[in-house]
């Protein structure tokens, strides 16, 4: 028998060999896929073991609310209830931020994030759980966000052995008021090797048990600014030997809004908006200076960085043509502007399958991008990732419903049982197509540790 011969026998044979492996490999993920209870993960979270469990954290957040970066009694909620899991996290991270670990220990590393802080309002809804802490309130649903990945990691730690690789759990400060907690969290390197994450945020319009996103910009970049505009102050009688910075503030606050109306693309959303005018202190008397500031936002990184070019250029330029002299100030060594937040395509795939199997295709539906601004969007630019919106309507709410910072938000505490399976499903669901990528031969590079 010839070598040549021989060795194309060989090469038959592996070929077989190759194909009855994968077959029997990719039979085996796609069964685990289709039949394991990872698509059950609902049914978990509506036990009343779960669920009652869920309810009455997430009221006791609701009670205690803190602010970004003294979330600590939440943290220590979080700490205790991962501790009676058995779940291993790192602490403290970010200064409040717990980050838990579930699964192999191994790679590849899939990150689940929670946002734990509350907002500076007093609320304003009468019921038996309300916020015991004058001034704060959970209003964004931070409380709920918090519970539902709490939630999630008791679903996934009885289902550990299954999971074909390692679920990171992100409990994140300070993600309100330019916080920017996850910034502070991908500073720690926590998240370095992590190949995805994956967030969801109530959505108090949306019935119970619906989800909505999209790929692609979901949230636009913010950024804020703060202008001093200055003059010559004098009586209200002379103007002439004044020079007057209420005139020019004013002047400046007309060009800015003409930078969206008359310099961006119809079809390119942009909004700037000044909240803040601060200037005189009496009736008859012209200030020296004014402060002016608020908040600009793209859904691209170009228009982000154009639109805030041209603020500075606007306000020095027509406080000069009012004899005025103007600073700007962008405020990023303070509080960083949060990048748009971009979900990607094929996490995009991969939730609406997850959602789909789990809620039906009903359930699922393409949500139309809003010009709010979210700091997961930190994560995104350094991970692929994908945040979402899941229903929490409150029946009470038929008539008014409260937006998302409203001292009048009521969330649906049903909602929550959804919010955890999903979690769930698309962590433990993300690391098996990914191990049945490389199976199959499909390229993945990442690190054995995180």
């Amino acid at each position: 028998m010839s070598s040549s011969f021989k060795f194309k026998c060989f090469q038959h044979f592996f070929t077989i060999i190759f194909i009855l492996n994968v077959f029997a490999a990719t039979t085996i993920l796609s069964s685990t896929t289709d039949d394991s209870s990872f698509n059950n993960f609902l049914d978990s979270a509506k036990s009343p073991e779960i669920f009652d469990w869920m309810i009455n954290i997430r009221r006791k957040i609701h009670e205690n609310p803190e602010l970004g970066y003294g979330e600590y009694e939440t943290s220590e909620l979080i700490r205790s209830e991962l501790d009676k899991m058995g779940i291993p996290y790192k602490h403290p991270v970010a200064i409040t931020g717990v980050i838990g670990f579930i699964g192999t220990g191994f790679s590849p590393f899939v990150a689940l994030r929670a946002d734990m802080d509350a907002l500076p309002m007093q609320e304003m809804v009468e019921w038996e759980h309300k916020s015991k802490v004058a001034g704060k309130m959970h209003a964004c649903g931070h409380d709920a966000h918090v519970t539902m990945l709490l939630g999630a990691a008791k679903i996934l730690k009885q289902h550990e052995k299954e999971i074909q690789g390692t679920v990171v759990l992100v409990f994140q400060p300070a993600e309100e008021g330019g916080g920017g907690g996850a910034k502070k969290i991908l500073d720690s390197g926590v998240l370095e090797n992590a190949t995805a994450i994956f967030g969801l945020h109530i959505a108090p319009v949306l019935p119970i048990g619906e989800v909505t996103s999209r790929s692609g910009p979901i949230m636009a970049g913010s950024g804020r600014f703060e202008a001093k505009i200055s003059g010559k102050g004098g009586h209200a009688a002379l103007p002439q030997h004044s020079i007057d910075p209420i005139l020019a503030a004013s002047n400046v606050i007309i060009s800015l809004q003409q930078l969206v109306s008359r310099e961006a693309d119809p079809l390119d959303s942009q909004v700037v908006t000044i909240a803040k005018f601060q200037g005189g202190s009496a009736f008859n008397v012209i200030p020296d200076n004014v402060i002016i500031g608020g908040t600009f936002r793209a859904f691209s990184k170009q228009s982000f960085n154009q639109l805030r070019q041209r603020i500075e250029q606007v306000i020095i330029r027509q406080a000069a043509v009012h004899r005025c002299n103007a600073t700007v100030d962008f405020l990023d060594e303070v509080k960083p502007a949060y990048p748009p937040t971009v979900n990607k395509g094929d996490l995009h795939k991969h939730f609406v399958n997850v959602a789909v199997n789990m809620l039906g295709i009903n359930k699922v539906s393409v949500m139309t991008p809003t010009m709010g601004a979210e700091d997961f969007s930190f994560y995104q630019e350094v991970i692929p990732g994908y945040l979402f919106f899941i229903g929490m309507k409150n029946a009470e709410h038929e008539q008014f419903v409260p937006s998302l910072h409203s001292p009048y938000l009521k969330i649906n505490e049903d909602g929550l049982p959804y919010g955890a399976a999903l979690h769930a499903s698309l962590a433990a669901n993300y690391l098996l197509k990914y191990q049945q990528d490389i199976v199959l031969g499909v390229e993945r590079k990442y690190l054995d540790e995180l």
